[in-house]
């Protein structure tokens, strides 16, 4: 009896801390809600009365289709799709370009930065320049390079590398400190330095993860880069800046339809490739 006595006590007591937890966990979540609405000027009537705007300029955007004249329609819709695609190209360049120099860079920092691989002298230093490169935003830097270098895909290029090395540098480390150090101790153990533990330790285990992160900050840097040329750093978004600013509404639609597809595209032969290169499974989780 007295046992049972005592464990119904530590039973309220459980429940009533657990309950002074809910009620504190929740207030502290309401009160950061009311702060980022109070600092973000949140005003449901403003929203309320800026609805009916924002339809419609989307509505201004879609075209105009009818079934006799289809052909002469989609001519005038389309109009700059040759100038566009073009553009379009130049973006995936600039995109594929920023990816690849930004995982090589990244590739060579992530192994002072993992945590269970190097030295915590290494280790700091190593992650601030990445949390630098990642943190500062990829239109500050186009905006940087522009000024020093000049309008032009190059400034883009560079920018999307800064971001890419920072992103991709953190996940690559923490994919190296899930890596089997087994492999790394016997390297050493038979005299093999560190660069060789890296290079044949512990990148093979880490390199299915590496491609799928990669492949997905190419997905990412393909919008980044349709973004950039709002700052004269290439690309089709100079052209899309272009036709806002003038109010050329149909024009909006199209590029925006034309980077829709070709971000969808991206994204289905990236889903294809991790399913080629790394496995049914991690296709089925990207």
């Amino acid at each position: 009896m007295t046992r049972a006595l005592a464990a119904e006590a530590a039973w309220q007591r459980a429940r009533r801390h657990h309950r002074r937890q809910w009620l504190l966990w929740s207030t502290a979540f309401l009160f950061a809600m009311l702060l980022a609405s109070w600092v973000g000027e949140v005003d449901l009537a403003r929203l309320l009365r800026g609805l009916p705007m924002a339809a419609d300029y989307v509505w201004r955007t879609i075209p105009t289709l009818r079934v006799a004249t289809l052909g002469e329609d989609l001519a005038e819709w389309l109009w700059g799709l040759d100038v566009w695609v073009v553009l379009l190209l130049d973006t995936l360049l600039i995109a594929y370009a920023g990816t690849l120099l930004g995982a090589v860079a990244a590739l060579v920092c992530s192994f002072p930065a993992a945590a269970t691989l190097a030295p915590r002298w290494a280790m700091g230093p190593a992650r601030r320049v990445l949390e630098f490169a990642r943190t500062v935003p990829t239109l500050v830097f186009a905006l940087i390079f522009v000024y020093a270098f000049g309008l032009g895909p190059f400034a883009g290029v560079l920018a999307l590398v800064l971001h890419s090395w920072g992103a991709l540098g953190k996940q690559f480390a923490e994919v190296h400190e899930n890596a089997d150090l087994r492999t790394v101790e016997a390297i050493r153990a038979a005299g093999g330095a560190w660069p060789q533990a890296m290079r044949y330790g512990v990148l093979p285990q880490s390199l299915p993860d590496m491609l799928s992160f990669g492949l997905l900050r190419f997905e990412i840097n393909v919008r980044e880069a349709s973004v950039l040329g709002i700052v004269g750093a290439g690309g089709i978004g100079e052209e899309l800046y272009l036709s806002v600013r003038q109010f050329s509404y149909p024009d909006i639609s199209a590029i925006l339809l034309l980077i829709l597809l070709t971000v969808t595209a991206i994204d289905l032969a990236c889903g294809w490739l991790r399913h080629r290169i790394i496995g049914p499974g991690a296709a089925a989780g990207a």
